[in-house]
């Protein structure tokens, strides 16, 4: 297992796929479903992370688009 604040989105993602399938196959004692539980929790706040972090960054993004007046139309023209 790698360490959650160096695993990526995808792979984070992953795992937490294989955790749920395990969980699902059922056959684990007691102590190691709540272990397999857990590692889910902290895999999905890793996922969690990165899919908030990337939508702060998108909006962040779309705010500097939006305040540079690109989205004001064409202006009419000054004077006469």
């Amino acid at each position: 297992m790698a360490d959650q604040d160096t695993l990526g989105y995808e792979q984070a993602r992953d795992e937490l796929v294989d955790v749920v399938r395990r969980l699902e196959a059922g056959g684990s004692t007691l102590e190691e479903s709540l272990a397999l539980w857990e590692r889910g929790e902290q895999l999905a706040k890793v996922c969690r992370d990165w899919l908030e972090g990337a939508r702060a960054r998108l909006d962040a993004a779309l705010a500097e688009d939006s305040g540079d007046g690109a989205d004001e139309g064409p202006k009419a023209p000054e004077g006469d």
